[in-house]
């Protein structure tokens, strides 16, 4: 058994690592595996995922629990996304020895309060402020009940966040919720430690191609309107092939794309047909009208494709400018497109694009970092 022993708690099963959330937590587990930690994985099940053997590959132990979802967890005072995690059996599990506790999330804290780990050292560990991002999706859909399940939701959570003053320290994926955490719970010392990925390096095909990719996860309201304000605002006004890629697009995006003969809709590629539309790409383009978080598509667009074009809210809280092209405006990005479409990727804008990960967005970088906290 390894030295270093670690207690993640998970808010859902981390394999396979084909959203956002869980990409970061399976990379890094399986990054500190590598550097000779025993995971102790605790994952809430949900959502038709399945326990996966993969992971006893990376972990010491694997802990499956119910979420606990339904009307009544909603009407709680408590976050929806808090409260369907509740589990004695967690806490129980937690509680037999003194290992460290990495806690993925504000859905993952239920049990942060609880008497029995006081003086346990435990980090928590924020991908999103929590309560901006509900707010941002209050704001971005139009179902007057989702409206109004995000707007409450967003109130409880604000409130809800100041059970993290339990925890011994925080880290943080970008340097704007750094700089939020240590401005509200400066006794934390929050860090910054990005998120984890699937490129231990850079994997990009010299050269050129022929299209323009925008992906994400097409059933989450922020990717959905992006994709609808590129296709409306920016692909139907310039004649090269586009391609939107992603998991569960919606109807009305489904119709959009299918308006015009030049953009291809692909519906819930496999991961390795995801890769390979972003290497094969000539312009990756991102949009998001949402400045949470570090957008991992971001990462993964800057490890395997050739031209990453973004706008600023894509890149809040990153060191990420000097590896993108920046347009915010409609007008802007066909500007820029016209003027990137002709260009060779070659080996100087590849040493670049290294030079510029290299120095923050390292796997093996960011996973001392966790240790460094947690051990």
């Amino acid at each position: 058994m390894p030295d270093k022993q670690l207690h993640i708690i998970a808010f859902h099963i981390p394999y396979p690592p084909n959203y956002g959330g869980v990409i970061d937590v399976w990379h890094k587990i399986r990054t500190l595996h590598a550097a000779g930690v025993g995971i102790h994985l605790h994952c809430f099940k949900y959502g038709g995922r399945q326990p996966a053997k993969e992971l006893d590959k990376v972990c010491q132990k694997v802990y499956y629990y119910p979420r606990k979802t339904g009307i009544k967890q909603a009407l709680s005072d408590k976050p929806y996304i808090v409260i369907s995690r509740k589990s004695q059996p967690l806490l129980d599990n937690l509680l037999k020895d003194n290992y460290p506790i990495l806690v993925e999330g504000l859905h993952s804290c239920y049990h942060i309060s609880d008497p029995g780990l006081k003086g346990r050292t435990i980090i928590y560990r924020a991908a999103n402020i929590e309560h901006h991002y509900y707010h941002h999706l209050y704001k971005s859909v139009r179902n007057p009940l989702l409206k109004g399940f995000f707007l409450w939701e967003s109130i409880k959570l604000k409130k809800y966040e100041k059970q993290i003053r339990h925890a011994s320290a925080a880290a943080a994926v970008s340097r704007a919720d750094q700089k939020y955490l240590q401005t509200h719970y400066p006794e934390l010392k929050p860090a910054h430690i990005p998120c984890f990925h699937a490129n231990d390096q850079l994997n990009i095909k010299p050269g050129k191609g022929d299209y323009v990719l925008y992906h994400g996860n097409l059933g989450v309201p922020e990717n959905d309107h992006a994709a609808l304000f590129l296709i409306q605002k920016v692909f139907k006004y310039y004649p090269c092939p586009f391609i939107i890629a992603g998991m569960n697009p919606g109807k009305k995006l489904q119709r959009e794309a299918g308006k015009h003969n030049h953009i291809k809709l692909i519906a819930n590629p496999l991961q390795e047909e995801m890769d390979d539309l972003i290497r094969q790409a000539h312009v990756n383009l991102l949009v998001t009208f949402q400045a949470t978080g570090l957008k991992l598509k971001l990462l993964n667009a800057l490890y395997l494709g050739r031209f990453v074009m973004v706008n600023e809210p894509m890149l809040s809280g990153t060191s990420l400018h000097k590896a993108c092209i920046v347009a915010n405006t409609e007008a802007q990005i066909l500007q820029e497109l016209e003027r990137t479409m002709p260009l060779h990727f070659g080996e100087k804008e590849q040493n670049h694009r290294k030079e510029v990960l290299d120095n923050t967005y390292d796997n093996q970088y960011s996973a001392q970092k966790v240790i460094d906290m947690l051990l």
